[in-house]
């Protein structure tokens, strides 16, 4: 059997996230320590950690909401354009059609009387 040599991304991925979250647990420890030298005790020290936290996440979920909504309402939007009839007033022309020239219904029946006999 081969040793491993080479890192898969999994892993790499892996070893980054674990770094992240030492870098972030040693982060929050210097926190508590700075505010125990403040005067706050321990146990109010991570109170208020996760205070900040919990507004931090309200404050995320809230700018979320407000983007989600304003995506729904553009698809909304676009999809309103998309099946909007533009032509609503659409009016008889007078055309070269399939009974010869004369003045045409929009959806290509001819409204003018035709009598193929009277071509010249």
């Amino acid at each position: 059997m081969h040793p491993m040599t080479h890192v898969s991304t999994a892993e790499r991925a892996g070893r980054a996230f674990g770094r992240a979250s030492h870098a972030a647990e040693r982060a929050e420890a210097r926190v508590v320590d700075g505010l125990m030298r403040c005067g706050f005790s321990r146990t109010v020290a991570r109170v208020v950690l996760w205070i900040a936290r919990l507004v931090v996440f309200g404050v995320l979920l809230y700018v979320a909401f407000w983007l989600a909504f304003l995506a729904a309402f553009a698809m909304a939007a676009a999809w309103v354009a998309r099946n909007a009839d533009w032509e609503e007033d659409k009016q008889p022309e007078w055309r070269n059609g399939l009974l010869g020239f004369g003045l045409y219904h929009p959806d290509g029946s001819r409204i003018d009387p035709h009598d193929p006999d009277d071509e010249v």
